[in-house]
């Protein structure tokens, strides 16, 4: 039940019959002496005169079906055009009434008949009109909410790919974090693909900006690198073909993406990488300290400059190696005991904050015992232990990415990591 008396409404009258709108007047009057509603009433004499700021600042317009600009329903479809869906009444006259029942077949609330309404049941259907106007917005709104959720799964599901992987030697460790509280996803991604050869073959980027835009840019890489490597494609040519067709889809220039390509042998004992702008993975050894693979022939980021040539890193891998890839929302947040912001220009974590991070993820969980039951730990060192990458990856992916986010301050950027572990 709707309670006449609570807050006061707002109305449009578009009216050109000077009596009829003092009636109107009048009728409201009677119904604050009575309840105390107040109702706030302007007129207009036209259709013209209805603006769509002056129907976005009342609850409810009251109509009259014969203006001298518009008559009928051509009156109706005018107003409802002025604004967003407004909450309208119509009014008619008595031998009109079938006309008020067409118009609210066509967008009206409700009709009222002119010589037989009163205050009260006037104050009521514009009420009631205002009301389900407000519920509907809202259930559409929930609606567009859910369609975006709907979209968002759909993206997430192609920006971030279960890893095409039958390797028992091989545990990867995958995470994806949104920036800040929008609980978006952005454009960063990766896959991972094992060749019918054993080769493993692993993909990690980031599309400049955020939103629907640059998330599906992100999966048309992904699964234009994924299609390549399943077909047999040149290493070489993956990242001229990515770049290509990243100009060809986005729909403003100015846009790239950073990428870094890893291929791993077989035996999994050397890689080769190809960085496009993208921060290099981090190889964490098991009996030395973390570090970055080298960076000396890293290119630019694709989308740049059209026929790029980027270059190839071979790299040497230990017994029981872990490779950590990521994206740089990871290590370009403002860390917590920063200097002031007068004085900090460019201070981020960086990648020497996320090797601290690595250490202390790595000295805390050294010592940890590994259960028997574990099927994926192999080899243990002599002291009955194992680094914990081996036993617990996903943990030691998640201990990295809780102490970054501890110690920095709330990040803007997108943040994926995978973490790649030989057993052997």
């Amino acid at each position: 039940m709707i309670d006449e008396s609570s807050a006061p409404m707002s109305v449009l009258l578009v009216e050109d019959d000077d009596a009829d709108a003092l009636l109107v007047a009048e009728h409201f009057a009677d119904v604050e002496a009575v309840s105390g509603l107040t109702v706030t009433l302007k007129r207009v004499r036209t259709v013209a005169e209805v603006s769509a700021h002056a129907v976005e600042a009342v609850d409810c317009v009251l109509l009259d079906l014969a203006l001298p600009d518009a008559h009928g329903l051509d009156a109706l479809a005018r107003v409802l055009r002025a604004g967003d869906g407004p909450a309208v009444v119509v009014l008619t006259g008595r031998h009109d009434e079938a006309l008020g029942i067409q118009a609210v077949a066509a967008g009206a609330q409700d009709y009222l008949l002119k010589d037989a309404v009163d205050g009260a049941a006037l104050t009521r259907a514009l009420r009631y009109a205002a009301e389900r106007v407000r519920g509907e917005r809202v259930r559409r709104q929930l609606w567009d909410a859910q369609i975006r959720a709907d979209e968002n799964v759909r993206l997430e599901r192609g920006l971030l790919p279960t890893p095409l992987l039958t390797n028992p030697d091989i545990h990867v460790a995958v995470r994806y974090q949104p920036g800040g509280e929008r609980g978006l996803l952005g454009g960063d991604f990766y896959d991972t693909i094992e060749g019918a050869d054993g080769t493993l073959h692993v993909v990690i980027g980031d599309v400049c900006g955020h939103g629907p835009d640059e998330a599906a840019l992100g999966v048309n890489l992904r699964i234009a690198w994924r299609a390549m490597v399943l077909n047999g494609a040149d290493d070489d040519q993956l990242l001229p073909t990515l770049s290509r067709l990243l100009v060809h889809e986005r729909d403003r220039t100015g846009i790239f993406a950073t990428l870094a390509l890893l291929t791993i042998d077989p035996r999994l004992r050397s890689a080769r990488l190809r960085l496009a702008g993208h921060p290099p993975p981090i190889l964490v050894p098991p009996d030395d300290a973390p570090r970055p693979l080298p960076t000396t022939r890293l290119g630019r980021p694709i989308g740049i400059v059209l026929d790029d040539h980027w270059g190839v890193l071979d790299v040497p891998l230990p017994e029981r190696w872990a490779l950590l890839l990521y994206t740089d929302g990871l290590v370009e947040g403002r860390p917590h005991e920063a200097p002031a912001a007068d004085e900090a220009d460019g201070h981020v974590l960086d990648t020497s904050g996320l090797l601290a991070v690595l250490d202390e993820c790595i000295a805390a969980g050294h010592t940890a015992d590994v259960p028997e039951e574990n099927p994926v730990t192999r080899s243990p060192d002599p002291d009955g232990t194992v680094p914990p990458w081996h036993g617990e990856p996903d943990r030691l992916l998640d201990d990295v990415l809780g102490r970054v986010r501890g110690r920095t301050e709330e990040r803007t950027d997108d943040v994926a990591a995978v973490l790649l572990v030989s057993r052997r």
